[in-house]
């Protein structure tokens, strides 16, 4: 009786631990991670077929290509698949997730930024530039990932 006791106890203690860490993301999260697994699994494909020499545009942060295999094709891809894995460790309450999601976000943050000012720096006769509305989401995500990273690290506090 004692082994079925604690057996429920422990894993009472694992669903506690679990919804406390469901609940640290909000719900534009939680959208955007069911997007970046589907992006991530549509560019494993694209990879794929990239490989068959199928070409199509592949865009994320202002890099685009019509090629999947070329270099910025590969980034690009490289990218989506990097974020579904964030994705997926915050999804499903790994410990690794929001450090992880922290790169992710500072990786899209410095390539944005780059992006952004890359024609000031260049010596192209158009000076154009470009806000990257990517950072009106990626800004926030990254801050509240710095909020949670210290709860999230230590989910259950008996």
């Amino acid at each position: 009786m004692d082994e079925n006791r604690t057996g429920t106890a422990t894993t009472d203690i694992f669903q506690l631990s679990f919804q406390r860490r469901k609940k640290l993301l909000p719900w534009w999260v939680k959208v955007f991670c069911w997007l970046f697994l589907i992006a991530g699994a549509f560019a494993t494909l694209g990879l794929i077929f990239g490989a068959f020499g199928t070409d199509f545009e592949l865009s994320v942060y202002g890099l685009e290509t019509n090629k999947p295999l070329s270099l910025i094709g590969v980034i690009i891809i490289s990218i989506f698949i990097f974020k579904a894995v964030a994705a997926y460790g915050l999804l499903y309450e790994k410990n690794w997730a929001v450090t992880v999601a922290i790169i992710d976000a500072i990786i899209g943050i410095v390539i944005c930024v780059l992006i952004m000012f890359y024609p000031l720096v260049t010596q192209n006769e158009s000076l154009n530039f470009t806000f990257r509305l990517e950072l009106v989401a990626l800004v926030p995500y990254l801050v509240l990932l710095f909020k949670i990273r210290r709860k999230w690290q230590t989910p259950l506090q008996i």
